[in-house]
């Protein structure tokens, strides 16, 4: 009878010791890197200004991408992430007509907060705060001997993230950041205004944590 006792509370100390192991896998800890990639989706705001005192009005168009992050935490609820991304390409309507078009690449370099860094929770969400650098290029525009030029922008990023884990490395990945765009156009080398594009940049993927 005690045998079968001490056999009894042996299992169930086993069970949760590999309960504690499996839950503890998923945990994230101070010195772990974690990678995310994924498909990016940049989406200006509505109205992004006018040029030449507000006879031309602005639009651009949102475009599609890949994207991936770095990021380290230095403690268990706290790190910091870089988001890099393939160039991303806008279409520009002036006056609602489709003329210009420019690339940009977009890192930005956030400090994050994750509420349940530490605990085994299988579910890791996390925010952040950032400064992203907008440097743009291949700008063109649809009008003959004229030639146009976007400034490169800095400006306050925000950002809000989930992660679910699915073992020790591999989770799916949800994240958007609202970035602070702001960019002086011109036309042959004369300022004609400011563009204002304050997208929402929105990422789905994989985690890989190392």
């Amino acid at each position: 009878m005690r045998k079968q006792a001490l056999l009894t509370l042996i299992t169930a100390g086993l069970a949760a010791t590999a309960a504690l192991a499996s839950s503890q896998a998923f945990a994230y800890n101070q010195g772990d890197f974690i990678t995310r990639v994924g498909v990016a989706h940049v989406d200006p705001k509505s109205d992004n200004g006018s040029l030449v005192n507000g006879a031309i009005d602005v639009d651009v168009r949102s475009d599609t991408n890949l994207g991936f992050t770095l990021g380290y935490l230095f403690h268990d609820k706290l790190g910091i992430e870089l988001l890099a991304a393939l160039p991303f390409k806008h279409d520009i309507e002036l006056n609602g007509v489709e003329a210009a078009s420019t690339k940009h690449l977009p890192p930005t370099l956030t400090l994050q907060y994750y509420p349940l860094g530490g605990t085994g929770s299988q579910l890791q969400p996390y925010a952040g705060v950032g400064l992203n650098y907008t440097h743009f290029f291949s700008e063109e525009i649809d009008i003959e001997g004229v030639d146009l030029d976007l400034d490169s922008s800095w400006g306050l990023a925000g950002q809000l993230g989930l992660d679910v884990r699915l073992d020790d490395n591999w989770g799916i990945n949800a994240a958007a950041w609202y970035v602070d765009i702001d960019t002086d156009a011109s036309l042959n080398g004369t300022d004609v205004g400011k563009v204002s594009i304050d997208p929402w940049v929105f990422m789905a993927g994989v985690s890989y944590r190392f």
